[in-house]
C-alpha cells in the first residue's frame, strides 16, 4: 500500500482544528499532524520578528522530524506575516489562511463585517484586502481577543454566554448582512455567533477554500477506505489538558504530546 501524504496544521491554539475538520472531510486518508504554539499564545501580542522566528523554527523542525508533505498555517496572524520567509526556507508547499473578504463582499448587499483579532484588523495586509476586494461595500471592523478565549473554553466543555457574545458583537449587530470569521477559532463558535447576529447574516470563513487548495496541491481524491493517523503536539502544557484531550479524541486525535524548541 502506498504511504499517505502527511499534512501539518499549525496554529497558536486550537482554532486550526476548524480548518483540520474541513480538510479531513475531503481527505480522511491523510496522516494529520497538528502543532499549536500555546507557549507563545496569543500571537497577536508577539513582536513581528519573534513571531517569524518561532514559526519558522517550529514548523521547520516538525517538517524535518515527521517528513511532512504539506504545511497549513491555520492562523491569520501568522499567515499574514510568516508565509514569505517560511516558503523560502522550506521545499514543502505551504498554504496560508487569509480573511475571506473577497467572497464576502461578492455576497453582501448591505455591508461586510470582519470579526477578527485586533492584530488581524490592524494588519496592513487586511487593509489591502479590503481596498482590493471590497471597494463597493462598506466593511465594519471588529477586533476581539475575548472571542478566541471563548472558542478555546467551548472546546473544553465550558458553556458559552450568549449575553457576553451579544455585548462583544454589539458594534456590528444590525449593520451588516455578511460576516467574515477572520480567525480560525471562530468557526468553533459559529453557532453562537449566528444566534447573536441573527439568521439573516451570512457567516463566511476560509476553511473550505483551504481544504480545496490542499486537495489541489496534493492532487489526490477522497479515499474513505483508509483513515490516516492523527497526532497533536503543543509547545507548552495545554490549559485544562484533560478536557482538551476529551474533545480531541472525538475528532480522532491521540492525546496531546509535548514539542519544544531548543536543544
Amino acid at each position: 500500500m502506498s504511504q499517505q501524504p502527511k499534512v501539518l496544521i499549525f496554529d497558536s491554539g486550537v482554532g486550526g482544528l476548524s480548518v483540520y475538520k474541513e480538510i479531513e472531510a475531503r481527505l480522511p486518508q491523510l496522516d494529520y499532524y497538528y502543532l499549536f504554539d500555546n507557549a507563545a499564545y496569543p500571537y497577536g501580542e508577539l513582536e513581528r520578528q519573534t513571531l517569524i522566528e518561532r514559526v519558522n523554527q517550529l514548523v521547520s523542525l516538525m517538517v524535518e522530524k515527521h517528513k511532512i508533505d504539506l504545511v497549513v498555517i491555520a492562523c491569520n496572524t501568522a499567515s499574514t506575516i510568516v508565509l514569505p520567509s517560511l516558503r523560502s526556507r522550506l521545499m514543502t508547499p505551504v498554504v496560508g489562511v487569509v480573511p475571506a473578504i473577497k467572497p464576502a463582499s461578492n455576497l453582501a448587499n448591505k455591508a461586510v463585517g470582519l470579526i477578527a483579532t485586533p492584530a488581524t484588523v490592524k494588519r496592513e495586509y487586511t487593509q489591502e484586502l479590503i481596498k482590493d476586494f471590497s471597494q463597493n461595500k462598506p466593511v465594519e471592523l471588529l477586533g476581539v481577543t475575548r472571542l478566541v478565549d471563548i472558542a478555546e473554553e467551548k472546546l473544553r466543555g465550558h458553556p458559552v454566554s450568549l449575553k457576553e457574545m451579544s455585548q462583544l458583537l454589539a458594534p456590528i449587530a444590525n449593520k451588516i448582512d455578511v460576516a467574515v470569521l477572520g480567525c480560525t477559532h471562530f468557526p468553533l463558535i459559529k453557532e453562537e455567533i449566528q444566534t447573536v447576529l441573527g439568521e439573516k447574516v451570512l457567516l463566511v470563513d476560509s476553511g473550505e477554500a483551504i481544504a480545496r487548495r490542499v486537495q489541489e496541491l496534493l492532487g489526490i481524491n477522497k479515499n474513505s477506505n483508509i483513515e490516516g493517523k492523527k497526532d497533536i503536539y503543543s509547545s507548552a502544557t495545554p490549559w485544562q489538558e484533560d478536557a482538551l484531550n476529551i474533545a480531541l479524541a472525538k475528532l480522532g486525535f491521540n492525546p496531546v504530546r509535548p514539542f519544544h524548541l531548543g536543544p
